[in-house]
Order: C-alpha cells, then structure tokens, then sequence
C-alpha cells in the first residue's frame, strides 16, 4: 500500500477522523480557555515583570514557555497540568520510601497503577492550590503587585477573604478544567496522549510570537530565521537519536513444555533507554536553581544591611543572565537525570520479576545480583544522556551569548517535549493503521 493513500485513510475511516476532530476541537478550546484571565490581575505590573532579568524573571518566563503563553497572560489556565505532574512525580518518589506503597505496587502491579492514578487526582487539587499561591506571592513579592487584593491577613483586612479564596479557586479549577481536557482527550480522541497533546499545544503555540520577535529585528532577521531554523531541526535530530538509542542486554527466557516436548530456551533483550527521565530533570533543575534568588528576594528590602547586602549577593549569583548560572544548570540537570532515572528504574525491579518467569542474564545470578548488575549498566547508559540533557539546557543561554536573544523558535526544552508528542502521536496513528489492515508504516525510521 503507498504511504500517500495510508495518510488519506485515516480521514476517510469514520473512527478514525473522529478521533482526530475530537483532538482537535479539544484542544482549540484549550488555547481559548488560556485567554480568561484570573480576576484581579494588572496586566501592566505583569509585563514589565516578565522583562525583568532576575532569575524570577527567568523563572517566570520559563513557566510561561512551558504553559504556551498563560503565565504572561496570567489565566485560569497559568499553572496548566503541571500540578497533576507533580503529584505524579511526588507519589513515583514515595513508592520506595513508603514500604506500604512499594509492596502494594509488587504485589498487584494492575491495582497499584489504579491507586497511584486515584491518589494522583486527589493530590492533584491541594497540590495547584499549593502553586497558584507561590505563583502569586513569587510575582507580588517582586516590587509590584500583579494580583489585587490577595493575601492571607485576614484578621486585619477580612475584605480579602472573598478575592482571595475566588482567586484560588479560579485557578485550581483551571487546573482541573486542564486535566478534564486531557482524559477526553485519551478516552474520545488520540489515545493515550491527552496530557501531552496539551502540553505540546501550549509550547507550539509560542511559534508565532517567537517568529514576529525574530523578524522584527529588520537588519538581521533573515540571517538570524536561518540560523535559528538550523539550530532547531539540528536539535530535533539529535533529540530524535538520543531519544531512540538504548543499550540491549541479553536475556535468556526458558523453554516451554508442550506436551512431551521441552522447547529450546528463548534468547531475547531488556532494552535500557539512554534517556529514561524525559524532561523532568531540567523542570527539577530550574525550580532549585531559581528557588533561593525567590526567597531571597523577599529580604531585598530588609532593614538590616548585613541581610539585605546578603539577599542581593544571593540574587545575583542565581541571576537566570549571571555567568555561573549556566554552568550550575547544567551540573543540576546531569545530577537529577541520574537520580530520577535510578527512582524509576528501582521502582520497576527487573531483577525479580525476570526472575518470577524464570528469566536470567547469561552469567549473572537471578534476583538482587541481577538487578545490582542492571543498575550498573543504566548508569553508564545514562551518562550520555544526562550529558546531551545538560546541553539541551544550556543551548538558550549559549545561543544568547552568541545572537544576544536566547530564545529560539521552540525553546530547546520544549523541543523535548513536542518530539516525544509527535513519535508518540505517530506511534499511535500507525497502530491503529495495522489493526485494520494497514502494514505501510507513518513514520520514516
């Protein structure tokens, strides 16, 4: 079958162009909703905040990348699905610290998954409570205030009561409405890819915006489009390999019996992916790195001058345009993406369970020996990717020292983001391809 008339079926199947109308109508109503903006906001206040070089600024502006435009534009949709990825992330870490959670999850895999999801939506709540309130303290503590009327001493101003718990709710609910979105999505439209089709919406729709800062420049505009461009499909190609590359380790899986008869052991691979953490380290990275300027930020002003001499020292050494931020970010981003993906890999416990089927690495003892001798593979794996995580990072601040505007058409981090979607998307596409006869593949490997 050619490929031009595989493309064509997936509009003439009825299920199929459901599907991908249901996506689409889902998620344009995503990028409205990201336009109501939360009650109280000053508009002006938040602009000249997002100029600000500081690393709140850095931070801000990050989020904003991350969120597709609505932290600058400070709507019900500003924290995105980001506190259900949190909580995600948060219960993924308990699982080996709580013995209760891990013995839950090796017991029955199937229920644990379905308790981890359950409490994920109940974290999810308090958790974009917890980020509308530092989203709006890290904007008001920056000498002005961007939301009216919001504050939490009621004792001495009870008129605060009403804005406040209305501001909180408005974005929590904001949240949720995200999320809602995202399930929809994964039940109705493309499968399984809700959350991420959201996310990959909110970073895409920065194109435009990126493109009209690029070609306002009059002088070079077509020299830096050019570059800009090379350095982008540059970036998604060696997204693309690293993404892709993984180290097969070889594993024998015992024969069967049929019968009278003992078939031949099995010779198959546990693939180990280069990169197993995805992004989460450079979201890790930012939020530390940006955390201490923030807090000390709020003694900037103190009276003491040893604790406000202190306070700006701090700002300036974590300044997101300083010379050592760079070189931190990428030592943070390379030190997370070793830890979260030995969290991950610990969770999954490949020693045992190759050793309930039987299985065994050829050479190495079944059980702990085996997941010893795993861990130590991954770790070499995940230099290489952790290093190519690192300069994924840094590429904004490389690219300004050299053009003196660090950010690209799709911010570098965001390229992670919105190749991992398109695969997946394809990945699945092509499936549904073959489950109705179609063997002519989507993607060219």
């Amino acid at each position: 079958m050619k490929r031009s008339s595989a493309w064509r079926y997936l509009w003439t199947a009825e299920d199929i162009r459901n599907r991908l109308l249901i996506t689409v109508a889902l998620l344009v109503l995503y990028r409205l909703s990201a336009h109501v903006p939360v009650p109280g906001v000053d508009k002006v206040a938040l602009a000249n905040l997002l100029k600000s070089p500081g690393a709140a600024g850095g931070l801000i502006n990050f989020l904003d990348l991350l969120s597709g435009g609505t932290v600058s534009n400070f709507s019900v949709l500003a924290m995105g699905v980001y506190p259900y990825i949190t909580a995600q992330i948060i219960l993924q870490l308990l699982v080996p610290i709580i013995p209760a959670l891990q013995r839950r999850m090796e017991d029955d895999p199937k229920a644990g998954r379905e308790f981890m999801e359950k409490w994920t939506y109940y974290l999810a709540v308090p958790m974009s409570m917890l980020s509308a309130i530092g989203q709006i303290r890290l904007f008001n503590s920056q000498n002005v205030v961007v939301i009216k009327n919001f504050g939490f001493n009621w004792g001495d101003r009870p008129d605060l009561i009403l804005p406040t718990m209305t501001t909180l709710i408005t974005m929590a609910g904001g949240t949720m409405f995200a999320i809602w979105l995202g399930e929809l999505i994964s039940e109705y439209g493309v499968r399984n890819q809700g959350l991420s089709l959201i996310i990959f919406s909110g970073i895409v729709s920065r194109i435009p915006a990126n493109l009209s800062r690029v070609m306002a420049d009059e002088t070079n505009r077509w020299w830096l489009l050019t570059t800009y461009l090379a350095i982008t499909i540059a970036t998604i190609f060696a997204i693309v390999v690293v993404q892709q590359g993984r180290r097969n380790v070889p594993v024998m899986y015992p024969g069967r019996r049929m019968g009278n008869r003992q078939s031949m052991p099995v010779r198959g691979t546990l693939p180990l992916m280069v990169n197993m953490a995805g992004m989460i380290p450079l979201i890790f990275a930012q939020s530390i790195l940006t955390f201490p300027a923030i807090i000390a930020s709020l003694f900037a002003a103190n009276t003491n001058p040893v604790v406000r001499d202190f306070a700006n020292q701090t700002i300036n050494f974590f300044n997101a345009n300083g010379p050592w931020y760079g070189a931190l970010y990428f030592l943070m981003v390379v030190a997370f993406t070793f830890f979260y993906t030995d969290v991950l890999f610990q969770q999954q416990n490949y020693g045992e369970n190759l050793k309930k089927v039987g299985a065994q690495i050829p050479g190495v003892t079944k059980g702990a020996p085996t997941q010893k001798y795993l861990t130590r593979v991954l770790r070499r794996v995940t230099l290489p990717g952790a290093v190519f995580l690192g300069v994924v990072a840094v590429l904004p601040f490389v690219v300004g020292l050299a053009f003196g505007q660090s950010q690209l058409l799709i911010n570098s981090a965001g390229l992670l983001i919105v190749v991992g979607v398109v695969r997946d998307t394809f990945f699945g596409l092509e499936t549904e391809l073959k489950l109705r006869g179609y063997d002519d593949s989507l993607l060219v490997r």
